[in-house]
């Protein structure tokens, strides 16, 4: 190296090529010390993210701010809050400073103490409460590097904070390696690509630092780093150790990666022994807190020791008074423990376990890794770990855990247990559907007796449900295993309960009153109380239709203090059984961290559900463009993960919006895939999502014989079905296509049994669609009255599209009774709604309606997507308006009489009608320039 004039590293007053970064790194840094904000560097390792991040933090301390830094640590990726103590440490005397509820929620969340489960939300909170708190006296800049390593709860929590801190004087530096999975959410977020160095760039930074190197040496050099700057700097010293004898030879190039690992591994073989032990204790640490390898090194100079590693650049200490360690880059800390051999690496984790006595987690995961042989005890510990995380929501961190714990246990009936708990977790929670199924091999492989257990049946079942469908082999399986007695009184009460909630979801989704029963033959043989809210959801789930009030009552308190339930769990499944009786809405605030969560890869199952349960609410609410974007979103995950049962309900809801919007072909081809994969698998629920997407689809295009039969096999007429949850989604549709097709008779049954069943008093939604119903339905001389009912249900406007309908009707009766006023005030508040929801159908019948009411009105053809007539569509229409058939017109065109149908398909859509009867009033509506351009004989050619 002294050869080439080698200069010494890690400076940071003229970064070379850099001139860009540092600029806009100065503004950030102004910008932080006066109002916050957040930037993340992204680029390849060695690029010189890590400097450039060097460069801000000293910019900002000679500002005056205080710097906290911490780096994600790939081994302690998988301990929850990691990330978030290490850089939260040098702010513990601000604790005191907060409100008790966030200082109750750092404590126990950085295992500072003991306490209840912390919801996240209000963790998140309690974090940016302490920055801004300390930001009061100083501004305060986070700066996180290698982001793509941080743990799952703490970069979640990073992810929260970064979105808040404008105005705050508080700023979140930080850097992260493309091409890796993060579990921090940056998508929206201010990003800085640092690139590789250009080739004259990368030319002076060589030139400055080996000013020796030159001719083919140099181009050599700049060939393979490639203009990265940690290459660039690396690899003149190895030129030299290759002259001076190593034989490699001019020719022979390594990845780079492998390169600069080896180069580390010289510089850290250098190191006395003691030195190197000290490292392999840090990197395995990972924490960098000096106060740890004091204690697993009580007789020595930890300083002194690492002094030589510092002197060499591999690492620096930081805040000394705190005692922090950091390497100058994670390859480094890899080369150490790479470089380090399996007892080395056993004895330093084993030195660790012991000395993090206070932190049972992370003492679990060093005890797994100092264990090379099965243990008992260190796999009961990590089973512990596994349960504490999923009781903090970190489903991901549970599977991981229980896996590891498997591997170590000794006995085959616990290994089979533990796997099958994981596969479990990973199946039902963690969206881990292809490992849990090949976890359940190696379980009974591992003990051939667990086929019957709850653990076994419960985990092979989620994955029967929700890969393959098979609604029959699971519910086997879970009645089998509950109703023995190792179901009925095991002890594992969490086991019992887990495998009845699979088979709630396995009945619900079958949907036949069969699995039903065989449910309540397994309740009843339980020799133990069930909890209530296991009642509650057993009840509900299975016949949402005759929900008690004390059932509803105690939903609703659950569904009240929804928001602070930190397992993702139990929030998607109270919610689906809100949804049933109409009250998701409340439910919403709980949801959405569970989708986010989902979203970084944490629990993807409960996520998909919870996006279920969003998007019906949503179609139901009115807000149909979420819905249709979170139908998109929930649908690829599905794909993703391979949740095919889940995927139906994605399709369900597609299909809808499409029924709803007019989209009859996506309608056709939605329901028939949905078909084809249910009516075999025998999954009648899933049946039911074709049936009522078609039955709306019908409905809306006055198709009332085809919607009456959709709908009645949901539920027939006269009776609201036992079983079957869409019963609740269709009762209007069925009277209202009874009606328009002559059946007056079923209609009226129908709404007795709505009535008799008690819908008004589940939800606002079904007494409004029972009212609705019922005026739908009443004779002319008392339909009035039975509409003015139904409009003053209470909250009836949080059912738009449902109210929108009723207002329909209502109108359209109006407008026969030849009450045009009135009519008019119903018929345009259907209409502005529907134009609002983007509802084609619905919306012509509107205008269609309200132009009968001698009021000129279209449904937007602008708004809704239509085009002008063409001039072909417009002799088309003039012709059919006259009483022409489409076989008589088809003959004077030459057309067929299906292209004619088709045609005019188009023309009703685009004029805003539903049939020929107003057809001629229609055109004479046109404006006078678009009908003169549809007649033109240009017209065509253009």
């Amino acid at each position: 190296m002294a050869g080439h004039g080698s200069a010494p590293r890690g400076t940071t007053e003229a970064l070379v090529g850099r001139d860009r970064e540092l600029q806009l790194l100065r503004s950030y840094v102004d910008q932080v010390l006066g109002r916050g904000g957040v930037l993340v560097l992204s680029g390849e390792p060695g690029v010189g993210k890590s400097v450039l991040l060097n460069a801000a933090a000293t910019a900002a301390t000679a500002a005056g701010a205080l710097v906290l830094h911490s780096d994600g640590v790939e081994f302690r990726a998988d301990l929850s809050f990691a990330g978030l103590n290490h850089v939260l440490g040098p702010l513990l005397h601000e604790y005191d400073g907060l409100d008790p509820v966030h200082r109750e929620a750092l404590t126990v969340a950085l295992g500072a103490g003991d306490g209840a489960p912390v919801d996240r939300l209000v963790l998140y909170g309690a974090v940016l409460a302490l920055l801004r708190r300390a930001a009061h006296s100083r501004p305060v800049l986070l700066v996180i590097d290698d982001l793509q390593w941080v743990d799952r709860a703490s970069a979640a929590a990073l992810a929260f904070v970064a979105r808040r801190l404008t105005g705050s004087r508080v700023g979140l530096l930080a850097a992260s390696r493309p091409g890796f999975e993060s579990f921090f959410e940056r998508a929206g977020l201010p990003e800085l690509t640092v690139s590789p160095l250009d080739d004259s760039a990368a030319a002076a930074l060589v030139g400055i630092h080996f000013p020796l190197l030159a001719g083919q040496e140099l181009r050599r050099v700049l060939a393979q780093a490639q203009g990265n700057p940690l290459a660039l700097l690396e690899l003149p010293a190895a030129l030299g150790d290759s002259r001076a004898g190593a034989g490699v030879l001019p020719s022979e190039v390594l990845p780079l990666s492998r390169r600069l690992r080896d180069l580390y591994g010289s510089r850290v073989a250098e190191m006395p022994a003691p030195t190197r032990r000290l490292l392999l204790l840090a990197a395995l640490e990972g924490g960098g807190d000096l106060s740890v390898l004091r204690a697993a090194a009580p007789s020595e100079d930890v300083l002194a020791l690492l002094a030589p590693a510092e002197r060499a650049q591999l690492l620096r200490i930081e805040h000394r008074g705190l005692g922090r360690l950091s390497f100058h880059h994670p390859l480094i800390r890899a080369t150490v423990v790479s470089g380090a051999t399996s007892g080395q690496r056993l004895d330093a984790h084993q030195v660790l376990a012991k000395t993090l006595t206070c932190k049972p987690d992370r003492r679990a995961w060093h005890l797994a890794e100092a264990t090379p042989d099965p243990d008992e005890q260190v796999a009961a510990l990590l089973e512990d770990t596994a349960h504490r995380a999923r009781r903090r929501g970190d489903a991901v961190g549970a599977f991981n855990a229980l896996v590891r714990s498997a591997d170590l246990t000794p006995g085959p009936a616990d290994r089979g247990r533990r796997l099958a708990e994981a596969a479990f977790v990973g199946a039902d929670v963690a969206g881990e559907l292809r490992t849990a199924a090949e976890l359940l091999v190696e379980a009974r492989r591992a003990d051939p007796e667990l086929r019957g257990s709850l653990r076994a049946a419960a985990a092979a079942s989620q994955v029967l449900l929700n890969r393959d469908g098979d609604v029959n082999t699971a519910h086997r399986l879970l009645v089998g295993a509950i109703t023995t007695r190792d179901g009925r009184s095991d002890g594992d009460d969490e086991a019992l309960f887990e495998a009845l909630c699979t088979l709630r979801r396995v009945c619900l989704c079958a949907g036949r009153p069969e699995f039903w029963d065989a449910y309540q033959a397994a309740m009843s043989q339980l020799t133990m109380p069930m909890p209530p809210l296991q009642e509650l959801l057993g009840d509900v789930y299975s016949d949402p239709a005759r929900s008690s009030p004390a059932a509803l009552g105690l939903l609703d308190a659950v569904i009240h203090d929804l928001h602070r339930e930190t397992d993702p769990s139990r929030v998607e499944r109270v919610a689906m059984a809100a949804l049933f009786v109409d009250r998701a809405t409340g439910c919403r605030a709980a949801l959405w961290p569970v989708v986010e969560n989902g979203r970084e890869g944490g629990a993807v199952t409960s996520a998909l559900i919870a996006l279920v349960v969003l998007c019906l609410d949503d179609f139901l609410t009115g807000r149909w463009d979420e819905c249709g974007s979170l139908a998109k979103e929930g649908l690829a995950l599905c794909q993703a993960h391979g949740y095919q049962m889940l995927a139906q309900q994605f399709h369900r809801v597609q299909g809808l919006l499409a029924a709803a919007r007019g989209d009859d072909d996506t309608v056709r081809e939605l329901a028939q895939r949905i078909t084809q994969w249910a009516v075999p698998r025998g999954a009648r629920t899933v049946e039911h999502f074709a049936r009522h997407m078609t039955a709306l689809s019908a409905l809306g295009r006055g198709a009332h014989d085809d919607a009456y039969l959709d709908a009645s096999a949901i539920s027939p007429s006269g009776m609201l079905a036992s079983h079957a949850p869409l019963a609740l989604w269709v009762p209007m549709d069925l009277v209202e296509a009874a009606v328009r097709s002559g059946r007056r008779a079923e209609a009226l049954a129908h709404v007795a049994a709505m009535r008799q069943t008690g819908l008004p008093g589940i939800s606002g939604r079904l007494a409004l669609v029972t009212a609705g119903s019922a005026a739908i339905a009443a004779p002319e001389d008392r339909a009035a009255d039975a509409f003015e009912e139904a409009l003053a249900v209470p909250g009836a406007e949080r059912w738009p599209f449902d109210l929108a309908r009723v207002r329909l009707a209502y109108g359209h009766h109006l407008r026969r009774a030849r009450a045009a006023r009135d009519a008019r005030t119903h018929l345009a508040a259907a209409l502005k709604t529907f134009r609002r929801l983007g509802a084609a159908p619905w919306a012509a019948r509107a205008a269609e309606e309200l132009r009968a009411t001698g009021r000129h009105a279209t449904w937007g053809p602008q708004d809704l997507g239509a085009g002008p007539l063409t001039e072909q569509e417009h002799q088309i229409a003039a012709l059919a308006a006259t009483g022409l058939s489409n076989k008589q017109i088809g003959e004077r065109l030459f057309f067929s009489h299906r292209t004619v149908g088709a045609h005019l398909h188009r023309i009703f859509r685009k004029l805003g009608i539903t049939s020929r009867v107003t057809l001629g009033e229609a055109l004479a509506a046109l404006p006078p320039q678009q009908s003169r351009a549809e007649r033109s004989p240009t017209s065509s050619q253009s």
